[in-house]
């Protein structure tokens, strides 16, 4: 059976719904422990350390903790942009400058989310970064990543693909969460690596 076009739904809803079970059973010990790797790993990439302005998202519950990474790139002087949930699903953008600089938004019956207070730039401020931090649930050995399911990264990368815009692209996850196979769309694009407690994996 082909995992092309709609047939992939079923199957992507199902593993979101795992990864989230698994995720959810994580204390918050192991979520302060990951975040800390996970930080000192990407701090140590190239591709981060060399970065002017890195597109980045604050993790929320038990997903793999950003706001180690957020304020060692705010100290090094990167330029750390955070998305802000439009009506549409699509995102705007903000600065981080430090953790008094967000707000908990709640959208409609949603999870809340911390978004920039500030300024809005605007959704194409997004293309001005050098390294973009998608969220995700899974990526698989072809650097295919498991998203939420709400598309608005999907935008993201179109607005990148639309200016031109080649910022790395990278996902945080749990050990775990690298996995063999995730259902693929013609619209998917890959990741260029994801970085997990253990190590950083590149797909390209």
């Amino acid at each position: 059976m082909s995992h092309i076009g709609p047939t992939a739904q079923p199957d992507k809803r199902a593993l979101r719904r795992e990864f989230l079970a698994v995720r959810n059973g994580l204390t918050a010990d192991d979520v302060r422990e990951a975040a800390l790797s996970l930080a000192e790993r990407a701090l140590g990439m190239p591709e981060v350390a060399r970065a002017h302005a890195v597109a980045a998202y604050v993790s929320v519950g038990a997903e793999p903790g950003t706001l180690t990474l957020l304020d060692a790139l705010r100290a090094r002087g990167v330029r750390v942009l955070l998305p802000a949930l439009l009506p549409d699903n699509d995102l705007d953008w903000g600065e981080y400058t430090g953790e008094d600089s967000l707000a908990l938004v709640r959208h409609g019956g949603r999870m809340a989310l911390s978004e920039p207070a500030g300024e809005r730039l605007g959704p194409d401020a997004v293309t001005e970064a050098d390294v973009v931090l998608l969220p995700g649930l899974a990526v698989d050995g072809r650097g295919m990543r498991l998203g939420r399911g709400g598309g608005s990264y999907d935008r993201v990368l179109a607005r990148l693909d639309r200016a031109g815009a080649r910022p790395a692209l990278l996902v945080l996850l749990y050990d775990s969460e690298v996995v063999a196979h995730v259902p693929a769309e013609p619209h998917d694009r890959p990741v260029d690596a994801v970085v997990t407690p253990s190590g950083v994996r590149r797909f390209k």
